[in-house]
């Protein structure tokens, strides 16, 4: 367990990237039964939406790193999660995100990822990420592309098969 937990807010233009919240329920529960989830594992009931939720909260208290709750600034509305992910299983870091079908096509995907990768690599010191993207995810395949992610290889998950792999650029090559 991490001893030092803390969650930071960061701030990018447009949005807010903060600590999951019980007020975020409604939007992630929406979100996890619509079919616009069927690429992270939904859709699924809003009992599994929950536990999805507190692994969100959990992750950042086992590993001192996770993913945020994203807020658009203007309506002060949750939109999705962006961030750190690295649960039993997975074969590294990975940098992902999740957006509410309404908040998709304005590039906050895009916002958000670099505000935390740059996170991950400025203050967590990191030296490379990883994307996983499941096939027919073209939407996200824009958004790593659009990061300087590579194309690397496939990664086989448990419950959602076969994802592809991008690599991130490392901190100096995105510098």
């Amino acid at each position: 367990m991490n001893e030092k937990f803390y969650i930071p807010t960061l701030e990018t233009e447009r949005l807010l990237l903060r600590a999951p919240q019980l007020d975020d329920f409604a939007g992630i529960a929406d979100f996890y039964a619509s079919d616009h989830a069927k690429f992270v594992g939904g859709p699924v009931s809003a009992e599994l939406a929950w536990r999805n939720l507190a692994q969100e909260a959990g992750h950042w208290v086992l590993r001192g790193f996770g993913r945020w709750s994203i807020v658009e600034k203007q309506s002060n509305g949750w939109i999705g999660s962006c961030g750190l992910w690295f649960p039993a299983g997975f074969p590294e870091i990975e940098l992902g995100w999740d957006l509410a079908e309404r908040a998709t096509g304005k590039g906050y995907a895009t916002e958000a990822a670099h505000a935390a990768r740059d996170f991950a690599y400025q203050q967590l010191e990191l030296t490379t990420l990883i994307s996983l993207v499941a096939d027919g995810n073209d939407r996200s395949v824009a958004v790593a592309l659009r990061l300087g992610a590579m194309l690397e290889g496939r990664f086989v998950h448990e419950r959602i098969g076969e994802l592809n792999v991008y690599r991130h650029p490392s901190p100096k090559d995105s510098a």
